[in-house]
């Protein structure tokens, strides 16, 4: 275990590498993209970084202040240069699951306002199909029995309300995560999420297609960046 987290502390911060003076960063959540956030207080501290920061989650917001890292609403810039993220799942065709730490709906809206997407992991969320993990759908309280059976007829899989304790985990929106047990045979995302995103009482769902243009994988060798050959970072 002490070997994985070194590995992920070095992956999070070779990733800090991407980023450069005067740009707007979405910070990703999750145990690896941790690192580049503290990396990259220590590199204002220390080297005079001139960044602004959008936050994925509450989380992420509390750990960015805390390294002095100066933090904006993304609805008061246009867009941003780059978002650093974990993911518990990719294929290879940099198609990510995301959702793990229930904070997907904020993630996927700072990713769509991003020029360019880097994903930080560990070699253990490299897949060939995507969905061993099981799929989280952020969901709308209201009625959210009859939206898990919509799901789980859909999917044709068993679908259940993510749980803490003796109740719910509710999103820093307000809202529930249903897991999505598929195994491993989402093997055509793109259409999974469309027809996913059809159902009512689903707010969004945690299929990231088309967005990772990188992959700073923590592997047993140590340390790779990949490069999706028809990404935004060629």
């Amino acid at each position: 275990m002490a070997d994985v987290e070194a590995l992920k502390r070095e992956a999070g911060i070779e990733a800090c590498k991407f980023v450069k003076n005067g740009m707007k960063v979405g910070l990703g959540t999750g145990s690896t993209v941790k690192h580049t956030v503290i990396e990259l207080g220590s590199r204002i501290s220390e080297e005079g970084l001139d960044i602004i920061g959008v936050p994925t989650s509450l989380a992420t917001e509390k750990l960015a202040k805390e390294v002095g890292i100066t933090l904006v609403e993304l609805s008061d810039i246009d867009g941003l240069d780059i978002v650093i993220d974990g993911a518990d799942e990719y294929d290879p065709h940099f198609q990510l699951i995301k959702g793990g730490g229930a904070a997907l709906l904020r993630e996927k809206i700072v990713a769509q306002e991003s020029s360019a997407m880097v994903v930080v992991a560990d070699d253990r969320k490299k897949v060939e199909t995507l969905g061993a993990f099981p799929l989280p759908i952020e969901v709308t309280p209201f009625s959210h029995e009859a939206t898990v059976r919509s799901l789980s007829r859909l999917l044709d899989c068993r679908v259940n309300i993510r749980m803490s304790g003796n109740g719910p985990v509710i999103t820093d929106n307000g809202n529930m995560i249903a897991d999505a047990h598929s195994g491993p045979k989402i093997s055509d995302p793109l259409t999974s999420e469309s027809e996913i995103l059809m159902i009512a009482g689903v707010v969004q769902v945690g299929l990231f297609n088309n967005m990772c243009d990188a992959v700073v994988l923590a592997g047993s060798n140590g340390v790779e960046t990949i490069i999706n050959p028809n990404g935004r970072l060629i």
